[in-house]
């Protein structure tokens, strides 16, 4: 099986579940059990510092991550070099790492919007049901990069559509 990860899933005009209307997904892991991503184009309602655990953040924004376990918050960043732990899924790109790290750098910002985004849940597929989706036409898929991952203006994902 060849991996997916790191591209980037586009809804399309065919996809009939309304949470993904009009989404950019990056997919961060895809294996024989499945595969995970994060919508990155969907703002959550809540900054990070309305957050009780993170009050004396900076205003700094969420996202929608998606419908799955959205009790947690998740990460990817491009950081590497000051987040520790993080595992790369394409070029300087990558999931994960020491949270409380990244949240100290958010704080005293070192690092900003362009260098992280903060996911309020994810998206999740079991065995074979992101290939069924992309086999009936509900994502359109192109290779992932810098530029549309940590896009700031939500404005520039609509060229996607």
């Amino acid at each position: 099986m060849n991996s997916i990860a790191g591209k980037i899933l586009i809804s399309s005009y065919s996809m009939d579940d309304a949470y993904f209307d009009k989404s950019v997904l990056l997919i961060t892991e895809h294996n024989e059990q499945g595969a995970m991503a994060f919508v990155i184009n969907k703002i959550f309602e809540r900054p990070l510092n309305q957050l009780l655990e993170f009050s004396t953040s900076p205003v700094f924004a969420l996202y929608n991550g998606g419908p799955v376990d959205t009790a947690h918050l998740f990460f990817i960043h491009r950081s590497n070099g000051l987040i520790t732990g993080g595992r790369k899924i394409i070029d300087d790109i990558y999931f994960g790492g020491d949270f409380k790290q990244a949240i100290k750098l958010v704080n005293n910002k070192t690092i900003t919007a362009s260098d992280i985004k903060i996911f309020v849940g994810y998206c999740g597929w079991d065995t074979m049901e992101l290939e069924a989706e992309l086999a009936e036409g509900s994502w359109n898929m192109v290779d992932g990069n810098q530029e549309i991952v940590f896009a700031e203006d939500a404005g520039q994902f609509d060229k996607l559509f």
